[in-house]
């Protein structure tokens, strides 16, 4: 059991019997006196990819879901079916492009660092690192003496994932970059 005011973003609740991964999280505070702080939850179901937007109290009870996790490895993409494997059993498994769509600007062949969700035999999906370690295939060139806090560029990344930059980063520099808010960090 977790209450709604302890939930993050790394949360897999149930709900009706199946597991819903918690991606927002917003609160209010009522201004009326005696009003509870309201927590706005955007979950995604596990199995079936499907967006669900839930409202609850701060003291709200609610259903932590019955999985495991597994450190896998991201191996190759056939079509549009992705391939893992598990690092403790080395057994291999099939995603859908549909069932990973927002890890996919992130995944580069050999990625290790992914965590599987698991109940039963099934693997629910995956969930990607904080932060990642990509190549910059393509910006401007870098500026001479610009600053730390200068403007953006937009670079693109290995994946074809695009991101703002700092004017001083360069083609085949490598970055960090979170993979929740999809943006620049820092060089590696």
């Amino acid at each position: 059991m977790i209450k709604a005011c302890d939930l993050k973003k790394s949360s897999v609740i149930d709900i009706d019997g199946t597991p819903h991964a918690v991606e927002n999280i917003t609160q209010s505070a009522p201004t009326a006196r005696g009003g509870n702080t309201i927590y706005r939850v955007r979950l995604r179901n596990v199995a079936t990819q499907v967006k669900v937007d839930k409202s609850y109290k701060g003291g709200d009870v609610l259903q932590e879901a019955d999985f495991d996790t597994s450190e896998v490895q991201y191996l190759y993409k056939e079509g549009d079916r992705y391939t893992f494997m598990d690092l403790e059993s080395y057994n291999q498994f099939e995603l859908l492009k549909t069932d990973i769509e927002d890890a996919l600007p992130f995944l580069l062949e050999d990625m290790e660092g992914i965590t599987s969700l698991i109940s039963g035999e099934k693997v629910l999906g995956i969930r990607m690192p904080s932060t990642v370690e990509m190549k910059i295939v393509e910006c401007p060139p870098s500026m001479k003496g610009a600053s730390a806090t200068s403007r953006t560029k937009p670079a693109t990344l290995t994946t074809g994932l695009v991101v703002q930059v700092p004017e001083y980063i360069a083609p085949g520099d490598v970055i960090k970059v979170d993979t929740e808010e999809k943006r620049y960090l820092s060089r590696a």
